[in-house]
Order: structure tokens, then C-alpha cells, then sequence
């Protein structure tokens, strides 16, 4: 799942909304550090850079299932479906998909 995500980066990052509840799940799911949340949200200006800095704090397996499981919780259900999906847009064309990915 890293490699997707590292791979589809410049993709995820204009789809991804990291400022409503999506930053305070990655840190409660201990994905994201205090330090780190308070990094990503006061030095990035825009969205874009936000979720740029998210992304390159992704390392490991565990935590993209974490950040998944995020995504999910926050009501990203179609950032989940395009990682899954490895960035095809296939997917939408079949409205029984978009809530039926699992994680």
C-alpha cells in the first residue's frame, strides 16, 4: 500500500481534504506524532502543501492502513477507492463500488 500511495502522491494530493477531522484521526490513530500534526498544520500554506507533507510522513504499511482507515472515517470513502484501486478511474463508472472497497 506505500508504494501505491508514494506513487499516486501528486494525484492524492488534490483529492485528499486533510482540514476537516482527517489530521485529528491520523493523530488519535497515532499515525501522525503531536509534533508532526502541528507541523503539517501551521507551516503549509495551501491544501496542496498540507497534504504533501502529510503524504511524505507516510514510511510504513502500518500506517497506510491507518491512514486509510482515516480516510474512511472522515468521509473519504472515493481518496480509499482510488489508492485501492492503484489511481484507476474505472471504478466510478460502477456505482456498486464506490461503498463497497474494503480496507
Amino acid at each position: 500500500m506505500l508504494a501505491s500511495i508514494k506513487r499516486l502522491q501528486s494525484r492524492l494530493s488534490h483529492l485528499i481534504e486533510p482540514d476537516f477531522g482527517l489530521m485529528d484521526e491520523l493523530l488519535s490513530l497515532e499515525v501522525l506524532t503531536r509534533a508532526e500534526y502541528d507541523e503539517v498544520r501551521s507551516e503549509r500554506i495551501t491544501v496542496y502543501g498540507r497534504n504533501d507533507a502529510l503524504l511524505d510522513l507516510l514510511t510504513s504499511e502500518g500506517q497506510c492502513v491507518k491512514f486509510l482507515e482515516a480516510l474512511q472515517r472522515t468521509g473519504q470513502q472515493h481518496v480509499v477507492n482510488f489508492i485501492t484501486h492503484g489511481g484507476q478511474k474505472e471504478w466510478l463508472l460502477q456505482s456498486s463500488n464506490l461503498f463497497t472497497c474494503q480496507v
